[in-house]
């Protein structure tokens, strides 16, 4: 799915969502440059596998949270975790590096990659690329969830450090 259908997909599901178009942006700092509104919905993106290849996971925290692997790991009871590969990503997701999105789940046929959404988010608004990194959208977190998981995607949400 390209931006303009995922825009489609959030309208056909009837989410409320609000969308800035941008040059293309590939860090956390990059992003923070283009001062967009809600600085607190900002995130970062891990796209993780194990280590026989056999399990795919998709982590989203806020944008400055510092993520151990080996506690995620833990908390989700998985083999030792990595980064999955760019040829990974381009199968699974259909993204390239430096556009990892939940909207990329949309692209998993066959829903083998398993979403985590950072607890701190839930209740809030989150922003993502639209499987393209020259646009953000905003959109709460929960209708985030719902969505993904209509759309028979695996989500569940996790919390990552003891703070808010």
């Amino acid at each position: 799915m390209n931006k303009s259908e995922v825009y489609q997909f959030l309208d056909d599901g009837k989410i409320e969502y609000k969308a800035y178009e941008h040059h293309a942006v590939f860090t956390v700092e990059e992003a923070d440059a283009l001062n967009l509104p809600d600085p607190d919905a900002g995130t970062k993106n891990l796209f993780l596998r194990d280590q026989k290849k056999q399990n795919y996971y998709l982590l989203t925290v806020r944008d400055h949270l510092q993520v151990r692997i080996k506690d995620f790991q833990k908390k989700i009871g998985a083999r030792p975790l990595s980064f999955a590969s760019e040829e990974d990503l381009g199968r699974l997701l259909g993204l390239i590096k430096g556009s990892v999105t939940p909207f990329g789940l949309l692209n998993d046929q066959e829903k083998q990659v398993q979403f985590y959404l950072d607890e701190y988010f839930r209740g809030r608004t989150i922003s993502a690329h639209p499987n393209e990194n020259t646009s953000t959208v905003f959109l709460r977190a929960d209708d985030l969830m719902r969505f993904l998981e209509r759309n028979g995607n695996p989500v569940s949400w996790i919390r990552m450090d003891d703070g808010e």
